[in-house]
């Protein structure tokens, strides 16, 4: 039976580039927005949702899918929640940006049924600015779309597939990986850049003031560097939180390169180390579902 009813909990950047997505790509079913009753009107105004629901119980009632798309926290709590109301054959799925503890708690709440019940994801794409009026369908196009699956769990057949299909009509290019592993891919590669985004920014401020002309007279790097500065903490909180060691292992290590660069500011050392980072831009291989990361 085809998907007929997709419901998105938590409909703001994401949630509501999701749900846009899903038109553009040409679902016909009926899409249900839950979020607080003015995130809803305001998603509504914009064309985001057809229609909202602000009880998320009432908004999963006879979906096919069941998007979470809270921060990682949220999630967490609303697997524990719904899991026992929802019927058998509806599949809930997340776009959190941390995984193992996402994981953890859906195979806690399905038991041995978590493999049909639940599949974990996570969109590689966001803005520096986060709500719903920011939602754009074109968000994902290009971007990786991870899934992690459970054991037992295949992406080939039944609800699940119907699903990854639907997800690939954004244009992104799908890669599976194991949660521990993705949590510690995703310290490098997105939760690390944001915490120097931040700490530059922080930084600038205590020594320059909020108000001095920074970003217009530093330049396209500095701008580059500080543009998800000002991403909303109450997302950040909770990856930070559920993936702590792998960015705390990640923020050590960078800051012993940063000493080792002060270190070496006046010796061919940092003419070495520029040409090691030339090697990241040169050859970063292109993630495609041919060339995954193993689970």
């Amino acid at each position: 039976m085809p998907i007929r009813q997709i419901t998105i909990i938590g409909t703001g950047l994401i949630g509501g580039s999701v749900a846009l997505s899903l038109r553009r790509a040409g679902f016909r079913g009926r899409i249900v927005g839950c979020d607080r009753p003015e995130v809803l009107k305001k998603a509504k105004r914009l064309g985001v949702i057809p229609e909202g629901i602000a009880d998320p119980f009432e908004a999963c009632a006879g979906s096919n899918i069941v998007v979470l798309s809270t921060p990682v926290g949220g999630i967490i709590s609303l697997i524990d929640k719904l899991a026992p109301h929802l019927p058998a054959e509806t599949l809930l799925t997340d776009v959190g940006s941390t995984k193992a503890g996402i994981v953890e708690s859906a195979q806690a709440a399905f038991g041995s049924h978590a493999h049909k019940r639940f599949l974990a994801g996570h969109p590689m794409a966001g803005k520096e600015n986060g709500g719903v009026e920011f939602a754009d369908p074109d968000l994902f196009r290009g971007a990786v779309w991870f899934f992690t699956p459970l054991p037992k769990q295949r992406l080939t057949g039944g609800r699940i597939a119907e699903y990854v299909a639907w997800i690939k009509k954004f244009g992104v290019k799908i890669a599976l990986l194991g949660p521990a592993r993705h949590d510690e891919l995703c310290a490098w590669i997105s939760h690390l850049p944001q915490m120097i985004s931040t700490a530059v920014a922080a930084t600038l401020v205590e020594e320059y003031g909020k108000n001095a002309p920074l970003l217009e007279t530093g330049g396209r790097a500095l701008r580059e560097m500080t543009r998800t500065a000002s991403s909303p903490y109450s997302m950040w909180r909770d990856v930070a939180l559920t993936n702590k060691k792998n960015i705390g292992d990640a923020l050590m290590k960078l800051e012993q390169k940063l000493a080792h660069i002060r270190e070496n500011l006046d010796t061919r050392e940092l003419e070495e180390e520029f040409e090691r980072a030339h090697k990241l831009k040169n050859h970063s291989p292109r993630v495609t579902e041919k060339n995954k990361t193993k689970t």
